[in-house]
């Protein structure tokens, strides 16, 4: 299968797309064509364990790769998480939580970073590639993580974090600046992600740059969801939550469900919407943001707008103004015109904004719809549930739990199954969860992990606990004002 970029001028391998990260043009990688997976290949899926069900769907989007490898892969990237890499929990009647928290870091990013090692190395081998790979990301609190402890020690391979000082909860922060590995580096700055990930975007389209690296014999890579080989994971368990409803009879083979999904930079709900694409019965995907509802406004009135306030919330890795992955939605969504999609990027980047057509917006209308939380309406969100129910749930969650009972009381006679993806592991925010569930608050974090797991008798993760007497190895921060040459003094 051949990928094409969403601004045109590239077609590549699903090997080469994965090592290139990103186009020469700055476009974003897709399918040249979306493979099918039929209804008989769901219902397999049920008698199958999840690196099985995630090999079949990859196997479909890499057909470059070889089977048996992928398949190895995923078994041995989902046996470092904790039982079921994405359990399906029950909350009520037709409401399901998809939780995928179980993985190293305690984040959904754990889903598809571990298995991009193997993805991005084995992407090498099949293209002949014998350079080393610098890989750069940028993150807005779980990425980076996800990627450092994805990528430590790996041979032939280092990776650069780059993420907002003050724009991360104090325990990703921790999570980040302790990291192991003799590959790895960590900076913060002062400034927002959009600053990160506008600048790291720019060092992947210049020339002058690449022509430095090469001489070193240097690749550059990125493990943000604008690389497809960590959207292709990603996509796996929409597929594995469907056939756990199937398999418990929740639902018919055939049968259309909901998501609502919490999301900043758009990859997650982007990764559901290509499940639709590749036949899975989906019928709407809700998309959840907080306070910085600039994709909400665009599901209302077809004009994207980040000329507005940035906002920091308790759910940070949703602090984004500019959602990367939406570009490879409007280039679906417009017939995959490649011109119209480049002119739409270039005015995002000369005047922060740009509008779909009329069309567009009814295509879109059946499938997606937006919603937001506050931060206040997120806690309100988060505390009813846990009374309700006894469930808790951290704080990205509760703001997709806030659109999901929007919808539902606009649509009192909606009987569709409603999944809801569930991205982190409270204990990742426990100062917010606890006063979202308790009232209480305190400013250390392993103080609020203790008078949290008192509250809810949550089982608290080995990895998390262990950050307390872990010491930071990484401390250096660089301004935004210039930070592409900042970067790139770092870098050296």
């Amino acid at each position: 299968m051949k990928f094409i970029s969403t601004r045109g001028g590239e077609s590549v391998s699903g090997a080469q797309a994965i090592v290139k990260g990103l186009s020469e043009n700055g476009g974003l990688f897709v399918p040249e064509k979306f493979p099918h997976i039929t209804l008989e290949e769901i219902e397999n899926m049920c008698g199958q364990n999840y690196p099985e069900r995630a090999a079949a769907v990859l196997t479909k989007l890499l057909d470059d790769y070889p089977k048996d490898e992928l398949l190895s892969a995923c078994e041995e990237a989902y046996s470092k998480f904790e039982g079921d890499p994405a359990p399906l929990v029950k909350l009520d009647d037709g409401v399901y939580m998809l939780e995928l928290f179980h993985g190293p870091t305690c984040a959904f990013k754990d889903m598809a970073l571990t298995l991009l090692p193997y993805l991005l190395r084995k992407g090498c081998d099949i293209c002949g590639i014998k350079d080393e790979i610098l890989v750069l990301t940028a993150t807005s609190g779980d990425t980076g993580k996800a990627a450092l402890e994805g990528f430590k020690d790996k041979k032939g391979v280092k990776i650069a974090v780059f993420y907002p000082v003050e724009g991360v909860s104090g325990m990703q922060k921790l999570q980040m600046s302790t990291q192991d590995g003799s590959n790895v580096n960590v900076v913060a700055v002062k400034g927002n992600f959009d600053d990160c990930q506008t600048a790291v975007k720019e060092i992947f389209s210049n020339a002058e740059y690449a022509k430095i690296l090469a001489k070193k014999k240097v690749r550059l890579s990125s493990a943000n969801s604008i690389n497809f080989g960590r959207l292709a994971p990603q996509i796996a368990y929409y597929f594995s939550a469907y056939a756990d409803l199937l398999s418990s009879k929740q639902i018919a083979l055939g049968e259309e469900i909901d998501f609502t999904v919490p999301t900043g930079n758009f990859g997650n709900i982007l990764a559901g919407y290509y499940a639709k694409l590749m036949g899975l019965p989906v019928r709407r995907l809700h998309c959840a943001s907080n306070k910085n509802n600039v994709l909400t406004d665009f599901f209302a009135k077809g004009e994207y707008d980040i000329n507005r306030e940035f906002y920091k919330t308790t759910s940070p890795s949703m602090d984004i103004l500019i959602s990367s992955n939406l570009e490879r939605l409007i280039f679906e969504i417009s017939g995959r015109n490649e011109k119209l999609t480049a002119k739409r990027m270039a005015d995002l980047k000369e005047n922060g904004k740009y509008e779909i057509s009329d069309e567009e917006r009814e295509i879109l209308s059946a499938t997606f719809d937006g919603g937001c939380a506050d931060d206040d309406e997120c806690v309100e969100a988060m505390y009813d549930v846990f009374i309700d129910t006894g469930y808790t749930m951290d704080t990205h969650t509760g703001c997709a739990m806030k659109v999901a009972v929007d919808w539902f009381e606009k649509n009192k006679k909606d009987e569709t199954k409603m999944v809801i993806v569930s991205t982190a592991n409270p204990y990742k925010f426990p100062q917010d969860v606890l006063y979202a569930i308790t009232g209480n608050d305190a400013k250390d974090s392993f103080k609020c992990i203790k008078r949290l797991h008192a509250a809810t008798a949550m089982a608290v993760p080995k990895c998390l606990s262990a950050l307390r007497d872990k010491p930071a190895r990484f401390s250096k921060t660089i301004k935004s004002d210039n930070l592409f040459v900042n970067i790139l003094e770092v870098l050296g």
